[in-house]
């Protein structure tokens, strides 16, 4: 049992992936679009992240692959355009999570170690440095890469539960309190949608699928490691929204959109809040850079072994498949391309509609999986109506957003079909 993943590792897995970066990057933009309902808001994406995960948790059971989610969709679907094409969205969301994470790194950082007075510079330095920066350690040790990971899932916690403890005793007495109050909250729509525009914080959980086939008693660690791993995210990004709406008010929030958390540190803790908090979102977007770009070489090169992609990215360089390479690149013109709303909305957009296939694929194999058709299909249907919720409000506000979605997606249908058209010569 030596070799085998406990319980408690497993919900690491689950916490790490979700406590990434995510929280630090969306939490600004998640208060501008739903003011005091932004712990709605929250509230909301989390409860279609919970459903989903019901469908994961059987999915990973029956069928445990390290390939995850790339294989569900398989077998569902069978390996044809359809299933190539949403399993080549999955590896560009790794890339536009990428991108979310080196953006949250490049808004922090500038705030410790001023390299240039020019703040949108040094933003593209310090995003654009952190990339290479962990790309050199994934082509040098893959030990490292699982070694910074779980130093950094710790202090991350101890960071941001620290802040919480400490947020929530110095909301009494703060007049910015009562922004959290209805009349302070955006309109219901503008609440589900503000928070699938945030859903990507929520994503991470599904790298315990590509653990499943490590964990011990599978039969019950696996569910309960979906499960509490996502409870607890939940309750620990409301109640820090909670602790931000109700320490700083709008304009400030406005003011300090890229690193909000940090300034909702400094009402009780003052600098040194700030400084820590700001130490806290590094290290987080690091290890998830870090983590992230290894998961998505993986993915790269287990969709090239399937014949989903061309089978030459199977190949290797410097010891690493050459879809790390690809990924990195990849993941260095988004972030300088598009602004954070853009690579938020395309994330969340690439998830809703691969999580809505996910629970679509349990509802369609309950009867193998044994699990409860109802739950799978409500977290599709949810999924679903989540996104045209999403493109709806973000097509009215942010049009260029939606079609960047669009676009991407397009493009994975589009490649898959011509690919697996110039295969077939070769194949008889």
């Amino acid at each position: 049992m030596s070799g085998k993943i406990k319980l408690r590792d497993a919900i690491s897995i689950g916490i790490g992936g979700m406590v990434g970066g995510g929280i630090f990057a969306v939490l600004g933009l998640a208060t501008e679009l739903a003011r005091g309902g932004t712990p709605i808001s929250f509230l909301i994406a989390g409860l279609i992240a919970l459903l989903t995960s019901y469908s994961y948790s059987k999915l990973s059971f029956t069928y445990p692959d390290r390939g995850g989610t790339v294989k569900f969709i398989n077998q569902g679907f069978g390996v044809n355009v359809f299933s190539g094409a949403i399993n080549n969205l999955l590896w560009v969301s790794y890339i536009i999570m990428l991108a979310l994470y080196a953006s949250a790194f490049g808004s922090y950082a500038p705030n410790l170690f001023k390299l240039t007075d020019n703040h949108e510079l040094a933003t593209h330095l310090y995003s654009s440095g952190i990339i290479v920066f962990a790309t050199i350690i994934n082509y040098y040790s893959i030990v490292i890469v699982g070694k910074i990971e779980s130093i950094a899932v710790i202090i991350k916690l101890v960071i941001l539960l620290s802040f919480v403890a400490i947020g929530v005793y110095g909301l009494f007495g703060n007049p910015n309190l009562e922004q959290l109050s209805p009349q302070y909250w955006e309109s219901t729509f503008k609440l589900v949608s503000a928070g699938m525009v945030i859903f990507v914080a929520y994503e991470g959980f599904e790298l315990i699928a590509n653990a499943a086939p490590d964990i011990e008693h599978p039969e019950r660690n696996i569910r309960k490691a979906y499960f509490i791993s996502v409870i607890f995210v939940i309750l620990l990004y409301i109640t820090i929204a909670c602790v931000t709406v109700g320490s700083l008010n709008f304009s400030q929030i406005k003011n300090a959109q890229d690193y909000v958390l940090a300034e909702a540190a400094k009402p009780m803790l003052g600098q040194a809040g700030f400084t820590v908090i700001t130490i806290a979102a590094l290290i987080s977007t690091f290890s998830a850079i870090n983590a992230s770009l290894y998961g998505g070489s993986r993915v790269n090169y287990e969709l090239a072994e399937d014949d989903e992609e061309p089978h030459q990215l199977t190949a290797k360089l410097w010891n690493q498949p050459i879809g790390l390479l690809i990924t990195s690149v990849a993941t260095l013109l988004v972030v300088n391309t598009l602004q954070l709303e853009s690579i938020s909305t395309a994330g969340s957009v690439g998830f809703l509609l691969i999580f809505g296939i996910v629970n679509y694929v349990a509802y369609k194999q309950s009867d193998e999986i044994k699990g409860n058709r109802l739950i799978s299909g409500l977290g599709s249907v949810g999924c679903f109506l989540a996104l045209a919720a999403l493109l709806v409000q973000q097509y009215s506000s942010e049009k260029l957003s939606v079609l960047i979605a669009l676009a991407i997606i397009a493009v994975c249908f589009v490649g898959e079909y011509f690919y697996k058209r110039s295969e077939r010569p070769s194949n008889k």
